[in-house]
């Protein structure tokens, strides 16, 4: 029953693409349709081989997700950075920067939400803008969550299977790696983008500054009832109704209220003008997620308990594990990928130990599970998000196989420096580490220095302040 998943992407990877289906994928209702007729089936079948409690746990676990995405997109609907810097590359990079920086406080989705919007209205004047919104999913919505439970739904499993809540703090040094040479490689790519925008583009955006001044700002108040809400409130306790020792609180899902507070509270506080003028927010976005994730989740649990069986079989070690857990991450999601390493690897013996695991395999199979989310749109739930509020904003978005074409490129060499520095053992591995991460900044100098002439014409025209 593994098939109605790989159907499943590829339909997400294909129908987009062909003219016959394309202009039927943009409506929510062809994508249900997919969705339950690949869904329904699989769900039949693991109710009758393995009980509907299997099925509960999945449609709980799709609720949770849901319900966290839907609130964030709601509330940072109601958030405006009003005003218009130059889209430079510097000012981009920033914008980025900031956002890997908030992201593990945040959360992914938040930062992501938080940032996508005025990203996307800063560089309007803009055609060349693809770049900046699979860079806004690579770091943003994926590896700046790397640095706490918050920061990423695969971090917060831990946490609630007993990872202390700052022992993620101990990746700081991976957390750097990968996002300062995402960073600078967005920087050169951006750059070599920004030198073959039209030059009357240029001189529009240059013209076109305002102050930037932040609109919305009570929705902050509701941003942070979401990020308690994933903290510390509980939601309904499965185990507790399982075991027969549930109470009525049990069956309460806490959290989700809370979500729904902070959704009617942005609502009734939040201003219309900034939601449905400035933002010109629209329900499309979040409703292609959930529809298309109904698929992914339904038709994804024989794949998961497939895994669950071959795991133990698997040959594993620290780059092993870190291979597996995100590899799979990037195409099953990370979350329950996660969780299934970490209790598998919570079986083999090794000191130091955290939550029983032993510590050099829980670093592989975090930082495994958050960086490559980013490898494919479902990998974590803000990158379709973003693609999808990108493409409401006009942006020409990579198709499925696309994205990952970029991923590929990008994200697997940055990746392979961190592996080959600070989990594979041994200094050859490490000198090869430095050599890649030295051969990738060297291409970005090159792409930089190619662009210089180009910089220079504009610079001429509008005065040196115009400069990238």
């Amino acid at each position: 029953m593994i098939i109605p998943f790989v159907v499943m992407l590829l339909s997400i990877a294909i129908l987009p693409l062909v003219p016959a289906t394309a202009e039927k994928w943009e409506d929510w209702r062809f994508q249900l349709g997919i969705a339950l007729v690949l869904g329904v089936p699989v769900i039949a079948y693991m109710a009758y081989n393995f009980g509907w409690v299997t099925v509960g746990h999945t449609a709980f676990e799709y609720f949770q997700f849901i319900a966290l995405l839907f609130a964030l997109f709601v509330v940072s609907g109601s958030i405006y950075l009003e005003g218009d810097i130059r889209a430079t590359p510097k000012n981009n990079t920033i914008f980025l920067a900031i956002g890997a920086a908030i992201a593990s406080f945040v959360g992914t989705t938040g930062a992501a939400m938080l940032l996508i919007r005025p990203l996307l209205n800063i560089n309007a004047e803009r055609k060349r803008k693809a770049q900046t919104v699979i860079f806004t999913i690579l770091i943003v919505a994926n590896n700046g969550g790397l640095l706490t439970p918050l920061g990423d739904p695969p971090l917060f499993l831990g946490f609630l299977r007993g990872v202390p809540f700052t022992w993620t703090f101990h990746l700081i040094p991976e957390w750097l790696i990968i996002n300062g040479l995402l960073l600078v490689l967005y920087y050169a790519l951006d750059t070599a983008a920004y030198a073959k925008e039209e030059v009357s583009d240029k001189l529009l955006d240059y013209t076109h500054t305002t102050p930037i001044r932040l609109r919305g700002a009570i929705n902050f108040i509701f941003f942070a009832m979401i990020i308690v809400g994933v903290a510390v409130v509980p939601s309904i306790d499965l185990q507790a109704i399982e075991a027969g020792t549930a109470t009525w609180a049990s069956w309460v899902p806490w959290r989700e209220l809370l979500f729904g507070l902070a959704v009617v509270g942005s609502f009734v506080f939040g201003s219309k003008k900034i939601r449905y003028e400035l933002n010109e927010f629209t329900w499309a976005p979040i409703v292609e997620v959930a529809v298309l994730f109904i698929g992914i989740f339904a038709t994804m649990m024989p794949a998961l308990r497939y895994l669950a069986v071959i795991a133990p079989k698997l040959p594993l070690n620290e780059v092993t594990f870190y291979l597996f857990t995100g590899g799979l991450s990037g195409f099953l999601d990370n979350a329950p990928t996660y969780a299934t390493f970490f209790e598998m690897a919570a079986q083999l013996p090794g000191e130091p130990s955290v939550a029983g695991v032993y510590e050099p395999y829980l670093v592989a199979i975090s930082i495994g599970a958050v960086s490559l989310g980013a490898l494919t749109y479902i990998g974590n739930g803000p990158n379709f998000m973003v693609k999808s509020v990108a493409e409401s904003g006009g942006v020409q978005m990579p198709s499925f196989g696309g994205y990952i074409g970029w991923t590929i490129r990008y994200l697997i060499p940055v990746l392979a420096v961190m592996v080959l520095i600070t989990i594979a053992e041994g200094t050859v591995t490490t000198i090869i580490g430095i050599a890649l991460g030295l051969a990738i900044l060297a291409y970005c100098a090159y792409l930089i220095y190619k662009s210089h002439d180009d910089a220079k014409k504009v610079k001429n025209l509008v005065g040196s302040r115009a400069g990238t």
